[in-house]
């Protein structure tokens, strides 16, 4: 699943209509109001929606998450969230994009949406960060959004991640929504040997030839190959080619 290839569509019923901009919005306040308030390290960006890009982030990033600002693209962005936190951030994304399309006007500026992901560092080590952000333009060409990303690795512990929208200027507020699965967790179905073995057989080798590259024992491949029958239910190995590269598997 290209994860980049999903959000487009998401974004893409993102309504046209509005011409909008939060004349109140002043990231020098927003950031006074952090450096008070924070209960963890944080960074800040802007994003534009419609372009899929990041305008600008804040120099915090480079020293929490360990890369260099120019490295924070959206691709590499959805490629550091944790792979089980990706179908959560993808149905959150679809409530999300769902809920302010039912808004228009001023109730688009009067949210804060958050939900929270894990994201894996430079050092190799995941933290948790809490995603918030709120709306600042909504017209056809741009949707702008301001978000701030907190550490809260110390503050949460366990492993599912939740959304809320939280109402400001007396707008009601949804927390812990039951949002639709649309997108699922996927485990692979085959380990990283049986996927050398099915990539070596899609190129026609048989039992020998794989456990000569891969030195292992025709024995051992032979074992692989009934195992990924198995898993599979395919009657023969060239449906179970089919089956594994259709599915994405390999």
């Amino acid at each position: 699943m290209d994860v980049n290839t999903e959000l487009q569509k998401i974004w893409g019923t993102i309504p046209r209509t509005e011409q909008l901009r939060n004349e109140h919005f002043d990231i020098g306040a927003q950031k006074k109001l952090l450096d008070i308030f924070h209960v963890g390290d944080y960074f800040y960006y802007i994003f534009n929606v419609r372009k899929g890009m990041y305008e600008m982030i804040s120099e915090e990033a480079e020293r929490i998450l360990g890369y260099p600002l120019e490295k924070l693209t959206l691709p590499f962005i959805l490629s550091i969230i944790h792979p089980d936190d990706l179908p959560h951030f993808l149905n959150f994304e679809t409530a999300i994009t769902q809920f302010f399309n039912a808004l228009s006007g001023e109730r688009l500026f009067k949210y804060k949406v958050q939900h929270d992901f894990r994201m894996l560092k430079a050092n190799g080590d995941y933290i948790r960060i809490l995603n918030q952000f709120i709306i600042i333009q909504h017209d056809a060409e741009d949707v702008r959004t301001f978000f701030i990303n907190t550490d809260i690795s110390h503050l949460k512990k366990d492993l599912q991640p939740v959304l809320s929208f939280i109402g400001l200027e007396g707008e009601p507020s949804y927390y812990n929504v039951d949002v639709k699965n649309i997108f699922r967790i996927s485990k692979p179905i085959f380990t990283n040997r049986e996927k050398e073995i099915i990539k070596a057989l899609a190129k026609g080798m048989n039992s020998s030839q794989i456990s000569d590259i891969l030195h292992i024992s025709k024995h051992t491949v032979d074992s692989h190959r009934k195992n990924m029958l198995r898993k599979t239910e395919a009657k023969s190995t060239s449906e179970l080619i089919s089956i594994a590269f259709s599915k994405g598997w390999v």
